[in-house]
């Protein structure tokens, strides 16, 4: 049997929780290609980041980085995530990330696409870098599209509409406490906190000290 590792990422903190989709499926899209293709994945090696754009580095991702140390202490050398684009979705993040992973001797697998990593030469670089540009230019056109139309009723109604919700809009009790806590604590501290109070982010984890300044501060969630 060979040992893998399932990392699923999803970037809207919208489609996290209970009756939502992206999870459920890309734990049923990575565990079908695992089993057909022979690989076994421990139920405590399931790696998600929730709410994680998949433009921002994998060092600064919370779930890979604990996937990164279990890898370390069980010698598991094989990734397999659902798309390219779970992986990462910007395409410089993407290649710096994967040669990450190969200098490692760490195997990363697409179950849709299980040559798009495998296979370092040119023709699979390209496929690969073709991928990640058209997964990067439909997330921007989508975006566009999302603020034109947006613009578009706010110019009709002079108010404000939907986009990015912040913090106290989606958790006011959780920046209200973040706010009582703030005078006489550090960022990490008011995280730990939260956590203490039973406020967590979706996926169970303490609050990044990132999420706490973003609550001071009223900005928009990361998507």
């Amino acid at each position: 049997m060979i040992y893998a590792v399932g990392y699923m990422r999803t970037s809207s903190a919208t489609n996290v929780g209970d009756g939502k989709d992206s999870e459920p499926r890309q734990r049923a899209a990575i565990g079908a290609y695992a089993e057909k293709a022979g690989y076994v994945i421990a139920d405590d090696d399931w790696y998600y980041d929730a709410a994680v754009r998949g433009a921002d580095s994998i060092e600064s991702r919370e779930g890979f980085i604990a996937m990164l140390a279990r890898i370390e202490s069980n010698g598991v050398r094989t990734i397999i995530v659902e798309t390219a684009n779970r992986f990462a979705r910007d395409l410089m993040v993407q290649e710096v990330g994967f040669d990450m992973l190969k200098k490692a001797g760490i195997t990363l697998i697409a179950a849709d696409s299980p040559a798009a990593f495998l296979d370092d030469g040119p023709t699979s670089k390209l496929i690969r870098q073709i991928l990640g540009a058209v997964a990067e230019f439909e997330k921007a056109s989508m975006v566009a599209k999302l603020k034109g139309a947006r613009d578009r009723k706010r110019r009709a109604t002079g108010k404000k509409v939907s986009g990015r919700k912040n913090y106290e809009e989606m958790r006011p009790a959780v920046v209200a406490l973040a706010r009582e806590l703030a005078s006489d604590r550090s960022l990490r501290e008011i995280s730990a906190a939260l956590a203490a109070a039973g406020h967590m982010t979706p996926s169970g984890r303490p609050y990044a000290a990132m999420a706490v300044r973003s609550m001071l501060a009223g900005r928009a969630e990361a998507t």
